[in-house]
């Protein structure tokens, strides 16, 4: 179902329970934003070694984008703002496919 901004909204899929939304023009973009909250390796090739599945049911449908999830924390650019912390944790995701829900 889409926004009147153009975003669609999907909803994290954890054991059937359904809690956290993320807003995105594309699911991939949602996904990234997911994708952040995982737990952070301490570099980019450990976390994609350790990736975790992660579903997002588009909100109105019954599609649920699976996507391979990992997060890392790396120092944060010099030009950072002043409010932002010394590290930043980055993300990224790899699409595997979409299911359909039969409820």
């Amino acid at each position: 179902m889409v926004r009147e901004d153009g975003k669609r909204n999907f909803v994290m899929r954890e054991e059937s329970k359904e809690d956290s939304v993320f807003s995105g023009n594309m699911p991939r973009q949602a996904a990234l934003k997911a994708a952040r909250r995982l737990d952070p390796e301490d570099s980019e090739a450990q976390a994609e070694a350790d990736a975790e599945e992660i579903r997002l049911r588009e909100k109105g449908t019954d599609k649920v984008h699976i996507f391979e999830a990992w997060a890392w924390e790396q120092e944060a650019p010099d030009d950072k703002p002043d409010w932002m912390g010394e590290e930043i944790t980055k993300g990224n995701v790899s699409k595997k496919g979409i299911e359909h829900l039969e409820e």
